[in-house]
């Protein structure tokens, strides 16, 4: 088990993007741990590997090596990490994507603003909703 509770595994391959993510984060209120992987394999990584569990997953959904839905399918598909609510944050809004995402057991897909005060304010919504408003089992 990691060694500090960690509030949110952050997942972007995008530096630009995870910046602005950890801004409205803890611009809002989030400041506990928040742990970064830069693409979908080091998220599989530190999930399977080195039992990091987050109260939520921030998951970008196009990276190299592993992308996002494969991300999702394994955090869904393990008894472990199946509870965690994972958020899809991406720039896609392909229907298929939004389809896929959902089969698989996402709780949230949103799609990225371009604009820098929408694109914080989405963040700091769903931050605030899956770390402060819900409520989910700590098993």
């Amino acid at each position: 088990m990691a060694s500090e509770p960690v509030e949110v595994l952050l997942v972007d391959d995008d530096p630009d993007e995870r910046e602005l993510s950890l801004h409205a984060l803890r611009a809002h209120g989030v400041t506990g741990h928040i742990q970064i992987a830069t693409d979908g394999a080091e998220a599989l990584e530190l999930l399977f590997g080195d039992g990091v569990r987050p109260r939520m997953i921030l998951l970008d959904l196009n990276m190299p090596r592993v992308d996002g839905l494969e991300v999702l399918r394994q955090v869904k598909a393990d008894a472990r990490t199946r509870t965690i609510p994972v958020v899809l944050l991406t720039s896609s809004q392909q229907e298929s994507d939004l389809l896929r995402g959902y089969e698989l057991g996402v709780n949230s897909y949103l799609v990225k603003p371009v604009d820098f005060q929408e694109y914080t304010a989405v963040v700091r919504q769903a931050g605030n909703y899956w770390l402060q408003l819900n409520r989910y089992p700590r098993s």
